[in-house]
């Protein structure tokens, strides 16, 4: 089986960069979403680049049967993850109980649900090639987030269930890191429903950056990545401040933007 690293949520934002990143350090790549024809068009720009045309995908992983689907396609083509890189997921604007509950329970579906089948249906691949897992999460992961309580959770979910992965994989030779952005211009934005805020910016990095801090601390066999020095100064804050003091500030800075 060729050892491929599969990278989700490959069509737009940090998903994109990660595969190009992979792809200039010779990995071979299988990308995952729902819109084939972005896929294509990454696909081609790699293969033009001189690198191998990566396999795409097409799929969509909130479905209940997408992780199974994914693992059947990929042994079709005599293909198996090296490392896997969990990139899919949105978030919601807006308070929990008045936002649309299927897209809340989707939300939940794609950015927990699926990423934990994920990270957990290769391992044995993943030993075999001693490859990895790098999960995208946030520096959301890192506070209660009213106004956007149900995507903070789920980052908070995939930090935790990271950190422990990193200890349970590494003596099977399986690195696992959490990639911990703060503020990135992508469509992500437009999804959740935020707005740019001015004084986001000292804490945001474009997608590109943000992949390469990624991809350098996960080869680096780190547990915990935060991208850019005034994120990483903010989570050290936030873990000194109490969340009683945190969420006013939160739910305040939400509500302006």
């Amino acid at each position: 089986m060729k050892p491929v690293a599969l990278v989700t949520g490959a069509s737009a934002g940090i998903g994109v960069e990660l595969a190009r990143v992979f792809a200039a350090h010779g990995h071979d790549l299988a990308l995952v979403a729902r819109r084939e024809d972005r896929l294509k068009a990454l696909a081609d720009e790699i293969a033009a680049g001189g690198r191998p045309r990566p396999t795409v995908l097409a799929l969509d992983l909130e479905r209940r049967d997408a992780v199974a689907t994914l693992a059947a396609q990929l042994t079709a083509q005599g293909l198996e993850p090296a490392f896997v890189i969990n990139n899919a997921g949105f978030g919601l604007s807006g308070p929990a109980a008045k936002l649309s509950r299927d897209e809340e329970l989707a939300m939940v579906d794609l950015n927990v649900r699926a990423l934990t089948e994920l990270s957990l249906a290769f391992v044995d691949s993943l030993e075999r090639h001693r490859g990895g897992i790098l999960n995208v999460a946030s520096v959301a992961a890192f506070m209660p987030g009213p106004g956007m309580a149900v995507y903070y959770a789920s980052k908070a979910y995939v930090l935790s269930f990271s950190e422990a992965l990193h200890r349970e994989l590494k003596p099977r030779g399986i690195r696992v890191t959490a990639l911990c952005p703060g503020p990135v211009p992508t469509e992500f934005q437009a999804r959740s429903g935020m707005r740019a805020d001015r004084s986001q910016q000292i804490l945001t990095l474009p997608a590109d950056r943000v992949a390469q801090i990624g991809y350098d601390g996960f080869m680096r066999g780190k547990r915990v990545v935060v991208a850019g020095l005034g994120n990483k100064i903010a989570v050290a804050l936030l873990r000194l401040t109490p969340h009683g003091l945190l969420m006013p500030m939160i739910e305040r800075h939400m509500r302006n933007s």
